[in-house]
């Protein structure tokens, strides 16, 4: 007959919940957007990675470009965001949310004529604050838009060519 060993009790202490107080929160900026840092991968345990974007009228977002590893959420506070998922372009409106998988093209701007205001999740996190905040100094002059393509294995930003997308931000300029 055969004793059955029981399972080893494992006990793990549940990651802590993140609160960030907008108050609190650091906001990277350049001449088109202001992004507030919300969660980032370390505080979150992996969990996630989150900020908040509010776009000027006529803000082009991100270039096309696609993640390996994590799947990037948006909602749409307020405004309408022009979105491309793979070859397709479409516009997020106020309450409207949109979920792109891992290895997808995409990219996004404030939609012609409107501002936007967008809340970005990635799951799993990975550690983008930094990211922003080069994002941000490119854009002001403080940094060479070198260190962007430099930086694409450590934060899972993968540039690629979209003809669909820079003939529609050519023609909404």
């Amino acid at each position: 007959m055969n004793k059955e060993t029981p399972a080893a009790s494992t006990t793990t202490t549940p990651p802590a919940a993140v609160l960030t107080r907008h108050a609190d929160a650091e906001t990277c900026s350049d001449p088109s957007s202001v992004m507030t840092l919300l969660a980032d991968s370390d505080g979150t345990a992996g969990g996630c990675t989150s900020y908040r974007s509010t776009f000027a009228k006529g803000a082009v977002g991100a270039p096309a470009h696609f993640h390996t590893r994590a799947t990037e959420l948006f909602f749409v506070i307020s405004g309408s965001l022009q979105v491309l998922v793979g070859d397709e372009i479409t516009v997020l409106d106020e309450g409207d949310f949109l979920s792109v998988p891992p290895r997808t093209p995409h990219a996004f701007a404030a939609a012609p004529g409107c501002e936007a205001d967008v809340l970005f999740v990635f799951t799993p996190g990975m550690d983008r604050f930094d990211y922003l905040r080069l994002l941000g100094r490119v854009m002001r002059g403080e940094a060479d838009p070198k260190e962007i393509a430099e930086s694409s294995e450590r934060f899972d930003n993968h540039y690629v060519d979209s003809p669909v997308w820079r003939a529609a931000l050519e023609r909404s300029a």
